[in-house]
C-alpha cells in the first residue's frame, strides 16, 4: 500500500502560499499527513507540480500531474498511474488526519477491487480514502468528457466500501478528522481545535 499525500491547488485564498506548509500546534501540516501516512504504507510520495515541492519532504518521491487538466482528480489519477499499485490518498490540508484513520480505510478496502471511501458529517470524503488501478478506466473516461467532480467518479465506480460515520466514530470525531484548511480563518481554527 502505497500513501500519497495530494499537495495541488493555486492555494489562491492564501494569496498564493501553499497552504499544506503552513503549521498546526507548531507541526507543518504536510508533516502531520506525511506521519500518519507512514505508519500505514510501504512508501508515501507527493504528487503536487510546484517547483519547489521536492524540498517540502527529502527523501520523497514527487510525480507531477500525468495530464493537464487541473483539480485533485488529476492528483488521485497520477497517483494511481505512477505508482500502479492501491494508494491511500490524503489532501494535504486536512491537519487532524491520524494514523487510526488511515489504518481503518486500509484494512476496510481489503479486497475491494475500487476504492473504500469513508463518510463525514457532510457525505463522502474522496480525498481521504483508497483507490486501487481498477479505477483508473473510470477515471480517464471521467477526464476525457472534463468530468473533474470527484463525486461523479464515485457514483461511476461498479463497486465501493463506504466506511461509515458510525465506524469513524469510534475512532475519533469525523468533523475533526477531515476538517482541512481552506483559508486564514481555517488555519485559526485549527490551531484551536489543536490545543
Amino acid at each position: 500500500m502505497i500513501g500519497a499525500i495530494l499537495a495541488g491547488g493555486a492555494n489562491s485564498r492564501f494569496g498564493g502560499e501553499p497552504k499544506g506548509l503552513h503549521t498546526v500546534g507548531g507541526v507543518r501540516i504536510i508533516d502531520r499527513v506525511w506521519r500518519a501516512l507512514l505508519d500505514v504504507s510501504s512508501e508515501v510520495i507527493l504528487i503536487s507540480n510546484a517547483v519547489e515541492a521536492p524540498r517540502w519532504l527529502p527523501g520523497t518521491r514527487v510525480f507531477g500531474d500525468v495530464r493537464d487538466e487541473r483539480g485533485s482528480l488529476v492528483g488521485i489519477h497520477t497517483a494511481l498511474v505512477q505508482t500502479q499499485s492501491n494508494v491511500i490518498v490524503v489532501a494535504w490540508d486536512m491537519p487532524f488526519v491520524t494514523s487510526e484513520l488511515l489504518r481503518l480505510i486500509r484494512d476496510r478496502g481489503r479486497g475491494e477491487p475500487f476504492a473504500a471511501v469513508p463518510q463525514g458529517d457532510g457525505g463522502l470524503e474522496p480525498f481521504c480514502a483508497m483507490y486501487t488501478p481498477a479505477c483508473l478506466p473510470t477515471i480517464e473516461a471521467a477526464l476525457d468528457t472534463g468530468e473533474l467532480r470527484m463525486s461523479t467518479v464515485l457514483e461511476r465506480l461498479p463497486s465501493l466500501t463506504r466506511i461509515t460515520v458510525a465506524e469513524m466514530s469510534t475512532i475519533g470525531d469525523p468533523s475533526r478528522l477531515f476538517f482541512n484548511v481552506n483559508d486564514a480563518a481555517d488555519l485559526a481554527l485549527a490551531e484551536q481545535m489543536s490545543s
